[in-house]
């Protein structure tokens, strides 16, 4: 069982990559909120880097998947991430800001692999960035006024592979801090599903017919 709510997550997660480098690069856009994508980058070169050193196990083959697709992701966010911003905010700046939050996101994981050590960092971590990026998909949302460059694809599977190891790691690894941070993880993407279905956004061809 364990196994399978890996792949599961797994697979589930490398879905919302390949979707979120399709909608970056349909819509001239980015499809993950930047300081998620950050984070989730430095997360997975760290813990990716650490499984090829230490041995791979089904999971370090996900982070090295997930590592790889999040450079594409990177790139559709250097090169259309400055029209999401104000007019105000120079090219310079945007550059300056972008390789800050890349150094602070770098120094946030090796910070927690300090603390807690490789394995409960692997997954305080994962979780804790989790829920801030179910927070700012909303975010994301309203700030772009619906669902411009996003997707339910990236929505449900973003819910299924967060619900997975939230099982794994919370109930059955018996962890109350995961459980609960991955419940509350599956109550904002189930807000977030809603909003894109209400906002009119379908699987399949239809979706590509959504304003964007």
């Amino acid at each position: 069982m364990i196994l399978f709510l890996t792949i599961l997550s797994g697979l589930a997660w490398t879905v919302v990559y390949v979707d979120a480098i399709r909608i970056g690069f349909r819509d001239r856009s980015y499809a993950i909120p930047a300081a998620a994508l950050g984070l989730n980058f430095a997360w997975e070169v760290i813990h990716a880097s650490h499984s090829v050193a230490t041995g791979i196990t089904a999971q370090g083959v996900f982070n090295i998947v997930w590592g790889l697709a999040d450079v594409l992701i990177l790139y559709t966010f250097f090169k259309f991430g400055r029209s999401e911003l104000p007019p105000w905010v120079s090219q310079k700046l945007f550059v300056g800001w972008t390789v800050l939050l890349g150094i602070a996101s770098f120094a946030v994981q090796w910070l927690f692999v300090v603390e807690f050590g490789w394995e409960d960092a692997a997954r305080y971590a994962a979780f804790l960035q989790n829920l801030l990026m179910s927070g700012l998909f909303i975010a994301m949302f309203v700030s772009r006024g619906g669902p411009r460059a996003q997707s339910l694809l990236i929505a449900v599977a973003k819910w299924i592979g967060t619900l997975a190891p939230t099982i794994v790691f919370g109930w059955f690894g018996n962890s109350p801090l995961v459980l609960g941070v991955g419940a509350l993880c599956s109550v904002f993407d189930l807000v977030y599903i809603g909003l894109l279905w209400r906002a009119g956004v379908r699987f399949g061809p239809a979706a590509a017919l959504q304003p964007s």
